[in-house]
């Protein structure tokens, strides 16, 4: 499936002459969209092959992996478990809109302590799972595995070697390592990192072999969720200016990061650069309800 690039026109861009194109992968599906897309495509088919009736996966609150996830386990005709961290939850997840949908596509949740959703790697943990739900096919958290990373690296197609950086944002890798995987020799992958720490380089060089990639982890607005008026301002300001909606948590971090660094010079004049836009655009209402929460600007829907 081919994606088009929506070209940016901005006057930062004019001034300092460097081309930026938004691959809109946002717009493959209304709920499976972007990169979740990808990263289930060939998971969804193996889960079918090998005659599994049930997905499980896991996620936090506001996960986009586990909205996308129940949407295409709707599809498949596949029943889906969602092991979700925070226990709390338990009373009141119907007040959350990602979860609330996800129900309503289908998919069952167990609730868990943020201590015990640690070990969802674990095997003890895996095999009270199969304990209590029988036989399933797992899905890691976030989606990455080795079928997830062949989905993403059909992000990029042929036309897309003219650009010189190809941008995105960063949680588990798996996005990242598809793009770097599918780039060409002549081709930098820059991605803006969502989660605090350092561990994505040494995860990176597990998932692919090739060296033309780096990291920039100044963005992540104080880690993964997290949010603040400055960001808030500055994803609406964007949509007004360009009709491209950004979400909070992944998309709107790597564009701010990305247009800082053009501001800053770190861009010679004349380079092309392509941003991935993973979707994950049903973060915001959720989002919204936290800004509402500690009165602040809420983002435009």
């Amino acid at each position: 499936m081919q994606v088009e690039n929506q070209y940016v026109k901005l006057p930062i861009l004019r001034e300092k002459q460097v081309v930026l194109a938004i691959k809109r992968e946002d717009l493959i599906h209304p709920f499976i969209s972007g990169n979740k897309f990808r990263k289930l495509k060939y998971n969804i088919v193996k889960a079918q092959e090998s005659g599994h009736t049930k997905i499980v996966t896991f996620g936090g609150a506001f996960s986009n992996h586990i909205a996308a996830t129940s949407a295409a386990a709707k599809i498949a005709n596949l029943e889906a478990i969602g092991i979700i961290r925070g226990e709390e939850l338990l009373h009141t997840w119907l007040e959350n809109p990602t979860l609330k949908r996800a129900h309503e596509n289908g998919m069952r949740f167990k609730f868990v302590s943020r201590e015990i959703y640690r070990q969802r790697d674990e095997l003890e943990f895996l095999i009270s799972l199969r304990n209590e739900f029988g036989d399933f096919y797992p899905i890691p958290e976030g989606g990455t595995n080795d079928l997830a990373i062949k989905g993403c690296e059909e992000i990029l197609n042929p036309s897309d070697t003219e650009f010189d950086f190809i941008c995105v944002c960063v949680g588990t890798g798996g996005t990242m390592a598809g793009l770097i995987n599918a780039s060409g020799n002549n081709q930098q992958v820059l991605g803006f990192p969502v989660l605090k720490g350092d561990f994505l380089s040494t995860e990176l060089k597990k998932l692919s072999r090739k060296e033309n990639w780096s990291l920039n982890p100044t963005y992540h607005f104080g880690g993964y969720a997290k949010i603040n008026e400055e960001l808030v301002h500055f994803i609406n300001r964007f949509k007004q200016q360009t009709g491209i909606p950004l979400d909070p948590v992944y998309t709107g971090k790597m564009m701010y990061g990305l247009l800082d660094m053009v501001r800053n010079d770190n861009f010679a004049p004349g380079t092309r650069i392509l941003a991935i836009h993973t979707g994950g655009l049903q973060g915001i209402f959720g989002m919204n309800l936290v800004l509402h929460k500690k009165n602040l600007p809420l983002l435009d829907v």
